[in-house]
């Protein structure tokens, strides 16, 4: 078959980047290809943290941890799922991972120590220094570049061509280009998930349908039906990420870090709505089931903590994003609440994390302490981030059926794969869990498809 390239990837996110890169690095031709103006996808507006275990970063630091553990913790947030196996692999793969990312292509990934973050009991989320998931593209794109793959944006692809059974290549159309074709020896779908398709939402779950999407838009779940045309099995696809607190009316994440230093999240009446740290995936339908908003309330001590750690919520204290208040009435005022109500609320909450009486919902962290007025307080809405099922794969990230057998020529990653966040609803998400499948599975998904081609 007379071939344009070896290898094709379909996104150019951190799925789509990494796979590139493991491509191109092992003497493949390819050919990336972007449907939106930039790469990035959800990469770009994530924290760009990817946990990894016994990294020599962590041992450096003097941090002992191993896949094992890290297995255990994912498993124990996420509970039984459908691609269990999947936790496991990417579990024993990500200190090369990261090391492999850092050492050989530039990437600025460091060991956050000052926070474990959501579904980990020890401290392996590795993130450039700002915190901010672009700086990761960037490197990602810079990696990928001198390597020789040109990241063509602005080119959606249409669909998947098929001889014999076979992906041979993709059809490229758009409003704004001339319709073609390109034909590979393997092509890597890398398209993320389906957070940003209201129908595939309302099938598969329809409890956050209607919600806040803060995704990439480009997430539109085409891959995952053209894997699924092809007979590919579908998994773990009523799972997702929620975020709990998305600045408003701003758009940018209202850092969970302020959360597990000791702030908590008040109503529109003024009370809390549940335990705030089972993290802020798993809060997202706690509050969507009593408010369209909410207010995180922490204190300066907080505030400048996070502010000194984290670009975004930097920018978010830049812009006017918080609002203080000298005591707990000044906050009821922000709220638009009863007074008493808040007053009551905040000396409760106060109690709880003086050890003077037990949380009713079982709260049992509190950071810095009790929170110390004068007050920081963040108007936001509970959102959707983006979906955690798709198609089964195997550990070479082929695309594979119900019988077990795979769709010769075709491989995903990222959103597009089966995510390991649990069968369904937000709880199961622990931090860097997206990541982990979307540069984790890139790597794999980019060196497979390179010895298919080849």
């Amino acid at each position: 078959m007379e071939r344009d390239v070896d290898v094709i990837v379909v996104g150019a996110g951190g799925c789509g980047l990494t796979a590139a890169i493991a491509a191109a690095e092992s003497g493949a031709t390819v050919a990336l290809l972007e449907k939106e103006e930039r790469a990035g996808g959800n990469t770009w507006l994530s924290t760009g943290s990817v946990p990894a275990a016994n990294s020599r970063f962590q041992r450096e630091a003097g941090v002992n941890d191993s896949p094992e553990i890290m297995e255990a913790d994912l498993l124990k947030k996420s509970g039984p799922h459908d691609a269990v196996a999947t936790t496991k692999l990417l579990a024993r793969e990500s200190a090369s991972l990261v090391e492999w990312l850092v050492d050989e292509h530039q990437v600025d990934l460091q060991l956050i120590i000052d926070y474990k973050h959501v579904g980990h009991s020890i401290t392996r989320l590795h993130a450039p220094a700002a915190r901010k998931g672009e700086y990761l593209v960037n490197d990602l794109v810079a990696a990928a570049e001198r390597l020789g793959v040109d990241v063509v944006t602005g080119n959606p692809v249409a669909g998947l061509l098929i001889e014999d059974g076979a992906v041979v290549g993709v059809r490229v159309a758009g409003e704004r280009i001339e319709e073609y074709e390109i034909r590979a020896g393997a092509v890597v779908l890398a398209a993320n998930g389906f957070g940003g398709n209201r129908d595939m939402l309302r099938k598969w779950i329809p409890e956050i349908a209607d919600a806040e999407y803060f995704g990439a838009h480009g997430s539109t779940g085409e891959a995952i039906t053209w894997a699924g045309e092809l007979g590919s099995s579908l998994s773990n696809m009523n799972a997702y990420q929620g975020y709990a607190a998305v600045a408003y009316p701003h758009g940018s994440i209202v850092s969970w870090t302020t959360v597990e230093m000791g702030a908590c999240v008040l109503s529109p009446a003024g009370g809390r709505m549940g335990d705030e740290s089972v993290g802020y995936s798993a809060f997202a339908p706690a509050i969507s089931a009593v408010a369209k908003e909410s207010w995180v309330v922490l204190d300066q001590r907080i505030c400048d903590y996070v502010q000194g750690n984290e670009e975004e919520f930097a920018d978010l204290v830049e812009i006017g994003g918080i609002s203080t208040a000298a005591d707990a009435a000044a906050v009821a005022n922000i709220i638009g609440a009863d007074a008493a109500i808040v007053e009551a609320t905040l000396s409760e909450y106060s109690q709880i994390a003086h050890g003077q009486k037990s949380d009713p919902f079982g709260r049992t962290d509190f950071g810095f302490g009790p929170l110390v007025a004068p007050y920081c307080v963040i108007r936001s809405v509970p959102a959707l981030f983006h979906t955690q099922g798709g198609v089964a794969v195997t550990d070479t990230a082929a695309v594979s059926r119900p019988d077990g057998t795979t769709i010769p020529g075709l491989f995903a990653g990222g959103g597009v794969a089966a995510g390991i966040s649990g069968k369904t609803g937000a709880s199961g998400y622990s931090s860097g869990n997206g990541l982990l499948t979307a540069v984790g599975y890139g790597r794999i998904a980019g060196l497979s498809a390179a010895a298919a081609a080849q």
